[in-house]
């Protein structure tokens, strides 16, 4: 295409450019993304269900009229996708769920639609949504779209905005979403598979979320008990601990007879974070609750699966709101446990910008070094993965933390970046002065 500059050159790019150049062709992917959707959009409004001969459409094989969007949206003319994909490299599906999609967000998710037509949001992040929320009503769509479109920017990774929009449906139609786990609730089973080949198969379990945790992580206490001498992996060291729990032994005793296995020895201790919003166990049904893994991954359940699967089976200890910001500072190095705690708390996520982990087990850093006098205090801490500390020690990035929990970094080229408890949001560049601007403002300043 004429315009676009070659590889020879972009390599005669000097970094900064280079790099303005990769956000220019950004910006132009989501404006021809865009036009598609302003396009699907329109051939579909153009064939509605009005266009059909209703003499004809009673006649066998004719033209049907077909809702491609979600309840609230306009019927279109079946026969209409197929052009339209052929023209877009598309098979006649996949272009009737590109006119759903577009049909469904500007009818039912004006706030994400808009967002989309000012190029802040990429049309894939409007799309997944659309497709989550195409079996809701009018009313419970836009409750999503309100919900989540300030973060469909891209402002949190992939993985977190999935976890977003599954909160959001779920608490759209609290209803639909018990009725759901109630139905799940009856799909529980442990049974070995046909999928048999090389000597080898398959066992698979279903059940809660809850009754998962406590025997993956009995058959990880079993498995970190066995002997590594053989080479065995961490997987096989783990089927081998199924296999001793299955046989209700742990191994040989001293004459090389099988010895009962010590279940209560053997039981970890599983911890799950709950973080209710609102509502009590007291009040049925007044919203979703987040089920927390030590790993940092979680999902939305409503509060009646709360008080059936995990109340059974789990002691809670209930534990009042951190006051994040009263943590008295240490002068020492380490962080204390409780930092740490209202750390997790306050900042979830790998602070560097447009991170995706959220595991436990992330380095706390200093965001000024303690040794050059930055307090082990809550606003000088920030979780990050060992790469994304590494960035900030020894590849010129650089990041301030101006308010406790908010993060301004910068690259080594000068781009800045807003990192807080949204996601990340790429700042605009400052404009260099012109010569004719600078050397007014060198007069400026002499004659101030």
């Amino acid at each position: 295409m004429a315009g676009l500059p070659s590889i020879d050159e972009l390599v005669e790019l000097p970094e900064g450019a280079f790099l303005d150049e990769a956000s220019s062709v950004e910006t132009t992917c989501r404006r021809h993304e865009l036009q598609k959707l302003r396009m699907a959009y329109v051939w579909a409004v153009r064939h509605p269900k009005e266009r059909l001969d209703p003499r004809e459409i009673e006649w066998p094989g004719r033209e049907q009229a077909k809702r491609y969007g979600g309840p609230g949206t306009p019927l279109v003319g079946e026969f209409a996708a197929a052009s339209l994909g052929a023209r877009l490299g598309l098979s006649p599906a996949a272009a009737r769920v590109l006119m759903g999609d577009a049909l469904d967000l500007v009818h039912r998710m004006p706030l994400l639609w808009a967002r989309v037509d000012a190029l802040e949001v990429k049309a894939s992040y409007a799309r997944f949504v659309t497709k989550r929320c195409r079996e809701l009503t009018a009313e419970q769509a836009r409750s999503v779209d309100r919900r989540v479109v300030e973060s469909a920017d891209g402002r949190i990774s992939w993985s977190r905005f999935e976890a977003l929009v599954e909160a959001a449906v779920v608490a759209s139609d609290l209803d639909a979403a018990r009725e759901a786990e109630q139905h799940a609730a009856k799909t529980t089973f442990a049974k070995r598979t046909r999928a048999d080949r090389h000597g080898m198969a398959t066992f698979v379990i279903r059940a809660d979320a809850a009754t998962i945790e406590v025997i993956d992580q009995t058959v990880a206490a079993v498995a970190k008990r066995l002997d590594d001498s053989a080479g065995e992996t961490v997987d096989q060291r783990r089927v081998s601990a199924v296999l001793l729990l299955a046989r209700g032994r742990d191994g040989l005793d001293e004459q090389g007879e099988a010895a009962p296995v010590d279940v209560a020895g053997l039981l970890p201790t599983v911890t799950l974070f709950v973080h209710a919003y609102r509502g009590t166990l007291d009040a049925p049904g007044e919203g979703i609750v987040r089920i927390q893994r030590p790993d940092g991954t979680d999902h939305a359940v409503t509060e009646d699966w709360l008080r059936r699967f995990l109340g059974p089976r789990a002691r809670f200890a209930v534990q009042p709101v951190l006051d994040i910001e009263g943590q008295a500072p240490v002068d020492a190095y380490e962080i204390p446990d409780r930092h740490r705690r209202a750390v997790r708390l306050m900042t979830p996520a790998d602070t560097f910008p447009f991170a995706s982990c959220r595991s436990g087990r992330m380095q706390v850093d200093h965001t000024i070094a303690w040794d050059e006098h930055g307090p082990s205090a809550i606003g000088n801490y920030g979780p990050m993965t060992t790469f994304h500390h590494r960035l900030k020690t020894h590849a010129g990035w650089q990041v301030q933390q101006p308010f406790p929990g908010i993060f301004v970094w910068r690259d080594p080229h000068g781009q800045a970046y807003l990192v807080d408890h949204t996601g990340t949001r790429a700042l605009r560049k400052p404009r260099q002065p012109s010569a004719g601007e600078a050397r007014w403002r060198r007069l400026l300043d002499l004659a101030a």
